[in-house]
């Protein structure tokens, strides 16, 4: 492995994991096709989908256990979401991550590109009842929140993301969640889910180890400074950047496989 394939490895793990803190997502939506297009691209080193999904799993690890650091004193982590969610997508994305071995590698893209145009979606829908409210009197659906996050486990534990780019505009839109409260709580909810992913793919052998580690190191840095960064912006402005990130790479994948 040279150094410029090393560089270009940090600078996409510092890129993904600075989004995910700011937008409350595992960055695994920008890592995913970054890591797969861009070193093959500029000639310095090709991976396939299924080492991809490995290196994004463990990439998202990380970087939500910077986010959700960066969150723990601001008051918007909702205990009661974060336990009902994290339980049912922990389970769906072993199962998803596991179950990745068997398929081939269009089919993990094909699971990433219809992720994200769900995700795209979602976000373009109008949204009621998102105005920040105190924590103590947030309500939300128990059972429509454990099964909409089982099956997000599954389809982003196949292509080794934690599934926060889907979580956030499900909270937003079906759960109703102010969006404050989503991203926080998101990010640890992902945490969560990533590991999952992480024991899947570590049992089919699919994490290739050092350049994991340099994405990984990238992401303790750059998390937290996302994650701070979103604190200070607007919340439709962090919408908008959620949406028209999420549309480019889904166009990008979509193109590819068609």
């Amino acid at each position: 492995m040279d150094i410029s394939f090393i560089i270009t490895l940090f600078i996409i793990g510092l890129i993904g994991s600075f989004l995910s803190g700011m937008l409350g997502i595992g960055g695994a939506i920008i890592n995913f096709p970054m890591l797969l297009y861009i070193p093959a691209a500029l000639g310095v080193g090709q991976f396939s989908a299924h080492e991809v999904s490995g290196i994004t799993a463990i990439q998202v690890f990380f970087s939500t256990i910077g986010g959700v650091i960066a969150y723990r004193k601001s008051g918007y982590l909702n205990m009661k979401l974060i336990a009902v969610m994290g339980i049912s997508i922990l389970i769906g994305s072993f199962i998803g991550g596991f179950g990745s071995t068997l398929l081939p590698e269009k089919t993990i893209n094909i699971v990433y590109g219809v992720l994200a145009l769900i995700a795209v979606a979602l976000i373009v829908i109008p949204k009621k009842g998102t105005v920040d409210v105190p924590l103590g009197q947030l309500v939300f659906s128990k059972g429509i929140a454990a099964s909409l996050s089982f099956l997000v486990g599954i389809a982003a534990g196949i292509v080794g993301a934690g599934g926060a780019f889907l979580l956030v505009p499900i909270m937003l839109t079906v759960l109703k969640i102010p969006i404050r409260v989503t991203i926080a709580s998101s990010l640890a909810i992902t945490l969560i889910s990533s590991i999952g992913t992480i024991v899947g793919k570590i049992s089919t052998d699919h994490i290739a180890m050092l350049p994991t580690l340099i994405i990984v190191v990238a992401s303790v840095i750059g998390s937290p400074l996302g994650a701070n960064t979103g604190k200070r912006l607007n919340t439709k402005v962090l919408q908008m950047i959620m949406g028209i990130l999420i549309l480019a790479t889904a166009v990008k994948v979509w193109l590819d496989i068609l």
